[in-house]
């Protein structure tokens, strides 16, 4: 007799750590909010994950796999490697879409730099994030979309200048966060383009 499936998958109740993790910080947010969340019981998330550390790891673990999958989501819905780096970054600030789900996301970004567990994953996927960056600005530029320039120190300052904009957009916090990150890589790519002159001319209607 096979065994009875999950009513509840773990990545389903990841998911609701996720969406909690917008609201709590770690020092807030307990296993009954995250049990409530995903419609279990606090006791299925002991027997899966043993501890809230256990299930914010597990949570963690998933980052690093994941940076390859959404670049290539992003490589599927847009035909420009430029368009897609662009959107994807300006998606990934969906993490974070108000400036309290900014500031849980750094209380918890502490956390990844103190405990050498946490950190080792975070490092993995900023490296990850890093990598697969710079493989869609080589892209670019073997579309014509870049001139050729080094691409591992643009992927190093997209990665800053995205981490900067949405800092900066939880301090001003005018528009949307997205619209700071696209604003901002625009910006840092337009001296970059293959284009008459630095930036790129649009066709006029």
């Amino acid at each position: 007799m096979s065994p009875r499936p999950r009513e509840t998958s773990d990545e389903q109740i990841l998911a609701a750590t996720a969406r909690v993790m917008q609201r709590r910080g770690p020092t807030q947010l307990t296993l009954s909010d995250v049990a409530k969340e995903a419609g279990v019981v606090p006791a299925t998330l002991i027997q899966r994950f043993g501890t809230k550390r256990g299930l914010l790891l597990a949570m963690c673990r998933t980052a690093p796999a994941g940076v390859p999958q959404q670049f290539a989501a992003a490589r599927a819905q847009h035909k420009s490697p430029l368009k897609a780096l662009i959107e994807l970054y300006a998606e990934c600030t969906s993490f974070a879409p108000t400036p309290e789900a900014m500031a849980n996301g750094l209380a918890y970004l502490q956390i990844d730099l103190i405990d050498p567990d946490f950190y080792a994953i975070t490092l993995a996927q900023f490296r990850a994030l890093r990598d697969e960056t710079q493989k869609l600005l080589d892209e670019a530029v073997a579309a014509g979309e870049l001139r050729k320039c080094d691409t591992t120190e643009l992927a190093r300052l997209i990665q800053h200048v995205n981490g900067g904009a949405m800092l900066s957009w939880a301090v001003y916090r005018e528009g949307s966060v997205a619209s700071w990150v696209r604003r901002d890589l625009e910006a840092l790519l337009r001296p970059y383009r293959r284009s008459s002159g630095a930036a790129r001319q649009w066709p006029k209607k």
